[in-house]
């Protein structure tokens, strides 16, 4: 069944409001969520989400927001299928005060940024500006990152709600809603309760250029290199100290440059130093290692040790260790075994007038993580462009386009099953 969406959309003025609570999350912190400001948006959600009719619309204390929109079919054999986007922000770049700015009608022109004018939104740094000519975008004001990634999500998957509870015509099986924290700092499904959503299938709308649908994600692993050099009173060091700061400073210059993230793309894997902590005696190198080949991940990590023993050479009194430990793994496996998952994505996108395309992401979402812990779940565009910085824009009419793909669906699953 197709539906003629003339729908009263309410994506772009949910996004405004929830943008502008600042849910920046913590890496560095130990409690869950790691920021209580994000439950501050749960609580929120939570709320309009009673007031359209959902029932069973909760936050639980780890600040995981679930609901479900009911069945309204008479079949009984349609799956329940469930949608996702995460709450919280990076915390790369300030989430508070932010003030966003709708730029109507974009012309092509630089878009500059009232707060910081030398932050200037170009057409020839952010290719999908080319095709958003007429539509509208919106902006953060140049002080803080705007929160796209991924409140758009949020606020579409909200605004699909709103439009089930309201468009009975609109016929589908039971909706499991997710709203998830701290995904930025790879924590976004550690505390989901599986058995709670009991859903066939899962969809992150944490995606970017209207149209995409990602069924492949990095392998990632995160790895540790401790050094152990040798202190000694500066004064008195010579043929003594073997600084493990110096050591760990030799390593970095030495990893090759066509594995950094700035020298791969596409499906190239990468090892990233993150961060180097440390004095004379002791220092840590933390890096994070991604392929989409699995197998490749411990080559990576092979390539670290080799540095290590390579430069410890001309320091024979100091020692390493290497910690590697897995974050989470291509969802492409797991996906493959259900085909149709991804066939009614991208038979959604395509009912909502785009050309859906099929890619695979340099990143994770934490659809990697619940396809492994038994919730097949690709990730389908939400709009969201430059996350994570000032200049991070989205269109308000490729938030439209992704309510209505979350609404075809909908659909979809209900029709084939």
């Amino acid at each position: 069944m197709n539906i003629n969406f003339t729908l009263d959309f309410t994506c772009t003025e949910r996004f405004i409001r929830y943008v502008r609570i600042d849910t920046q999350s913590d890496p560095t912190s130990v409690t869950i969520p790691s920021t209580e400001k994000q439950k501050d948006l749960g609580r929120l959600l939570v709320n309009e989400l009673s007031q359209i009719g959902v029932i069973d619309a909760h936050i639980d204390e780890y600040g995981y927001v679930y609901a479900t929109i009911p069945s309204n079919t008479d079949k009984k054999n349609v799956p329940a299928i469930c949608f996702c986007s995460h709450m919280d922000t990076a915390p790369d770049c300030s989430g508070t005060n932010v003030k966003p700015i709708i730029h109507k009608n974009y012309s092509g022109a630089d878009i500059i940024l009232p707060d910081d004018e030398s932050q200037v939104i170009r057409m020839a740094d952010h290719d999908d500006l080319k095709n958003q000519l007429g539509n509208d975008l919106i902006t953060a004001s140049g002080l803080t990152l705007l929160g796209a990634d991924n409140k758009a999500g949020v606020a579409e998957i909200m605004d699909a709600c709103y439009q089930l509870m309201n468009h009975p015509e609109i016929k589908h099986g039971d909706i499991k809603i997710l709203f998830t924290p701290d995904e930025e700092i790879g924590r976004g499904v550690d505390k989901v309760d599986i058995k709670k959503l009991d859903s066939y299938a899962c969809y992150t709308i944490d995606g970017e250029s209207a149209g995409n649908m990602e069924n492949e994600t990095f392998s990632a692993d995160g790895a540790k290199l401790t050094i152990h050099g040798v202190s000694s009173h500066p004064g008195f060091a010579k043929g003594k100290m073997e600084s493990a700061i110096k050591i760990a400073g030799l390593i970095v210059t030495m990893l090759p440059f066509e594995l950094s993230p700035e020298n791969t793309e596409g499906v190239e894997g990468f090892v990233h130093p993150v961060g180097i902590d440390g004095h004379v005696e002791i220092a840590t190198i933390n890096f994070i290692i991604r392929d989409f080949d699995d197998a490749k991940l411990e080559k990576h990590a092979n390539a670290i040790r080799e540095i290590a023993d390579e430069v410890l050479q001309d320091f024979p009194n100091s020692s390493y260790q290497l910690e590697v430990k897995p974050q989470y793994r291509n969802m492409k496996s797991i996906l493959d075994q259900h085909p149709k998952i991804v066939e009614y994505g991208m038979e959604a996108i395509k009912r909502a007038g785009l050309n859906a395309k099929l890619r695979s992401i340099r990143g994770g979402t934490d659809g990697s993580r619940l396809s492994f812990m038994g919730l097949p779940c690709p990730n389908i565009f939400a709009g969201e462009h430059a996350f994570h910085s000032k200049q991070e824009w989205v269109s308000v009419q490729d938030m439209q386009k992704a309510v209505e793909t979350i609404l075809h669906l909908c659909m979809v699953w209900e029709e084939k099953s």
